[in-house]
Order: C-alpha cells, then structure tokens, then sequence
C-alpha cells in the first residue's frame, strides 16, 4: 500500500513540472502545446495546463467534463477549454488517470 502512495506522489511531482510548458522559465499561455496535447484552462484563475489528448478517452476525465458541461455549459467565446474546478483536484485527476 505504501508503494502505491509513493507511485502518486512521485506522479504528481512530475506532473506539476511538465503541466505547463515554459519558454525561458516563465509560464506563457501563447505557447502552442506539442503534437499530442492540448490545453485547458482551470479554475477561477485560469490556470493553463497542457495534457495529452489521450486523457480524453479516460472515463474520470469524460465524467469531469460531463459535470463541467451540466454545471456551466462550455463558452468557447475566448477560446480554449474552461473546466471550473479546483486546480488540486483537476491536478489529482490527472495523476490518477497517468498512473493508470
């Protein structure tokens, strides 16, 4: 059991160092995400995160836009995806969802 908590934590580590791409060490959200990502915006602050497309195909990941979609609707007006939720949980969804 203990290994399995360490496996999380060693993912998340990871995950809160290659979420945002960086230019120069600074965050900027006009950076085109490689081939194979994409980007969402999370939370009040819209903090940006590039993930692999492949999440998409993951139930947690299809039910967390499920809910986002039923809650708040999707206004792609400004452009990109604007999931509404804490960005510690989404944060934990995706190491979930990487360590499977």
């Amino acid at each position: 059991m203990g290994m399995g908590i360490n496996k999380i934590v060693n993912a998340r580590q990871k995950l809160k160092r290659s979420l945002t791409p960086k230019k120069n060490g600074v965050v900027g959200a006009t950076d085109s995400p490689k081939k194979g990502h994409f980007a969402v915006y999370v939370g009040q602050t819209l903090k940006r995160y590039v993930i692999p497309i492949s999440t998409l195909d993951h139930p947690l990941f299809r039910e967390l836009l499920h809910w986002a979609e039923e809650e708040f609707g999707f206004d792609n007006s400004e452009g990109g995806l604007k999931i509404p939720c804490n960005e510690d949980y989404f944060e934990g969804l995706i190491c979930l969802i990487s360590s499977t």
